[in-house]
């Protein structure tokens, strides 16, 4: 199984099966001398976890993290930096019902024609207990982004058909991380936490959308033609497993305009360069203009549902399979931090491609 590599400078490698031994990501290139807070990885890591609110899976994982290899005395070396999470709380027999049965909407049968064989606790590789690698190597892109002033932070801003419908500059992200659905807005966040509950007591699922917003971040940022800023972002969120869709700046709402209201025209203040509008996103020509960037990513439902479904075996023969075992009704208050990870780990390489040029 090729492609478990993301980044060019940057450059992580992760490993591990939902249900096995344990998670593992080595990260290749980050520069020496890096102060590396543990405490820090720990709670992006609890951010992530599961079983810390009752609308997530109740799976009892600690994600206790220990650092192999690239930190010493507290500071990068400069070498590959090795971190593991073993899975405490694992229960493969959950998954018994499924060893022969293709689950819809699951990898399950796209793995098997691909590779001949499929690990059914939990789907292995294609579960969604691999970005825990990713907020762990999204933690340590973070603590470099935050010396060059760089700050992420994501949010949910849509369950179902709820939308958040205050405008981004007025997302309040201390909030966001004091209520369990993680919304940025007081009025809006009761009614995505009912929707949820009642999705979940009927055994069914529901999506929506995170919002994410990057401030701080210089321009020129972005490798045209091919590495685009925003091509490698929505490379990198399209990875998450239960992404349907990504879009920058005006998005599609950008399409219903016309040229004369979409255009982000130039004016230059005190502080430097800045556009009047930003629909742009931050990004224009695929490189950062020094405008604050904003994306959503859109969720699907979870696809195991803790009611009947019909689908077919590895015969062909029609079955009806039940969820068992700890999921998510919702997978979005768990995808934050992973957005955020990912947005990092993408920032974070292009920032460091970018000393290639000083």
């Amino acid at each position: 199984m090729a492609s478990n590599s993301l980044g060019r400078i940057f450059r992580i490698t992760t490993a591990g099966e939902s249900h096995g031994a344990g998670m593992g990501v080595i990260i290749d290139g980050c520069p020496a001398g890096i102060e590396i807070d543990t405490s820090f990885i720990q709670k992006e890591l609890d951010r992530r976890r599961p079983g810390q609110s009752s609308i997530t899976t109740q799976r009892k994982e600690g994600d206790k993290i220990t650092i192999q290899s690239g930190v010493y005395e507290g500071k990068s070396t400069g070498a590959p930096i090795l971190m593991l999470i073993p899975n405490e709380d694992s229960r493969p027999s959950d998954y018994d019902q499924v060893e022969q049965a293709f689950r819809p909407s699951h990898a399950d049968y796209t793995y098997h024609q691909k590779y001949g064989t499929r690990d059914h606790r939990g789907g292995g590789r294609s579960s969604a207990r691999e970005t825990v690698n990713w907020v762990a190597a999204g933690a340590i892109a973070k603590m470099i982004l935050h010396q060059a002033g760089i700050k992420i932070n994501a949010a949910v801003s849509s369950v179902g058909s709820i939308q958040v419908e205050i405008p981004i500059s007025a997302f309040d992200w201390e909030f966001a991380e004091q209520n369990p659905v993680r919304c940025p807005d007081p009025s809006t966040s009761i009614s995505m936490l009912t929707l949820i509950e009642e999705t979940r007591d009927s055994g069914d699922t529901i999506g929506g959308t995170v919002t994410c917003v990057i401030e701080g971040c210089p321009a020129g940022l972005g490798e045209p033609v091919f590495h685009k800023l925003h091509a490698d972002l929505g490379h990198a969120m399209l990875s998450i497993n239960a992404c349907k869709g990504f879009e920058y700046g005006s998005g599609f709402e950008g399409s219903k305009m016309r040229g004369s209201e979409h255009n982000d025209v130039w004016s230059n203040a005190d502080d430097g360069m800045k556009t009047t509008t930003n629909n742009s996103g931050g990004i224009q020509g695929g490189i950062s203009n020094g405008m604050p960037i904003y994306f959503k990513v859109a969720f699907k439902p979870v696809s195991t549902l803790m009611t009947n479904q019909n689908t077919v075996d590895t015969a062909g023969d029609a079955v009806i399979i039940k969820g068992k075992g700890r999921h998510d009704p919702c997978v979005l208050p768990r995808a934050v931090p992973i957005v955020e990870a990912l947005a990092a780990l993408v920032l974070v390489d292009h920032w460091l491609l970018s000393k290639a040029y000083q």
